[in-house]
Formats: structure tokens, sequence, C-alpha cells
């Protein structure tokens, strides 16, 4: 059953990245906003549906330069899966903060830096990043470009303790 899950998992994510790598980038703007914000979806959807489009789910901009749109699973269908998928901007990225759950980071091309815990590096893609549960995280786009990042929770209904100001950032 593990290896199933497993497995499965792996055909999500890949799906998952497909999509978000056919985008076009929503926040692609001369100014990005001053203001942190969290929308609902635009476009209604059925738990029953088989594809979700961005705008069938909540989107956020966390400043600075951190657009993303947030599929929590339970309202979705999914038993044990949920997503974000951001537009993150050269030094931009989220609030330093907590899951209940683990969360795997998945970035096809782009330069992040990242805190984990007590660990800071750099990564750069394609790569898939290790998030423990409970440990403290951020990370920030470390390169010039806008790039997508997939976030993905193995639980239909993942937490977000927001923690303070993402420590990467350049003020």
């Amino acid at each position: 059953m593990t290896r199933f899950l497993v497995a499965m998992c792996s055909v999500v994510v890949m799906l998952v990245i497909s999509i978000a790598c056919q985008q076009k980038p929503t926040g692609a703007q001369k100014e990005l906003p001053k203001e942190s914000y969290v929308r609902p979806p635009e476009q209604s959807f059925s738990s029953s549906d088989y594809v979700f489009k961005l705008s069938q789910m909540e989107s956020f901009y966390d400043v600075p330069g951190e657009f993303g749109h947030v599929l929590e699973g339970q309202k979705y269908g999914f038993e044990a899966l949920s997503f974000i998928i951001t537009e993150t901007h050269p030094n931009g990225g989220p609030p330093l903060h907590t899951h209940e759950s683990e969360e795997a980071h998945v970035l096809i091309e782009g330069k992040a830096s990242y805190v984990i815990g007590d660990k800071r590096f750099a990564a750069e893609g394609p790569y898939i990043a290790k998030v423990p549960a409970g440990v403290p995280h951020t990370f920030i786009n470390a390169g010039d470009k806008v790039f997508r990042l997939v976030a993905v929770f193995p639980s239909k209904l993942p937490t977000y303790k927001e923690l303070g100001q993402n420590p990467l950032v350049k003020r």
C-alpha cells in the first residue's frame, strides 16, 4: 500500500508540475502589490471534477513578491493531498511558517535560498526539497527571474501557522 501511495503521489506531482509550467504568470506586472491578500476562487468547481484550473483555487499574495494558488484537498475531492502553486518573484517568498504535516517543494527551474529549522542553504532547480512537519521554514527566489514552485502536502487539510517575517528577504 505504501508503494502504491508513493507512486500515486509521484504521478500527481508530475501532473501538477506540468500544469504549473504551462500557465502564464499571473502576477506579471510592473509594480507588485504593497499588501498581502487572500482571495476566494474566481470560478466554481465540483469535487467530482478531475481537472482544476488556477481560477478555481483560492489565490493569495505575500509581500514581497509571492503570488500563489491553494488547492485544499478536502474541498476538491482528494483524500490525502493538497497543493500550493506559487509564482515567486526575485527576492520574494513566504513569511516564516510551519505546517502540521510534512511538505515537499518541487522546482523545475530557478534558484531558491531556504531556512528549514536551523539550516540555511540554496538549491537550484530541478529539485525536490523536503520540509519536515512542524519545522519553521521559508524560502526566497534567489535568482533574477520569476519561478513557479509547487508545494505538495500529504493531507487533505493542510495547516499554516505564520511565525514572522521572512529572514531571507533583503529589506
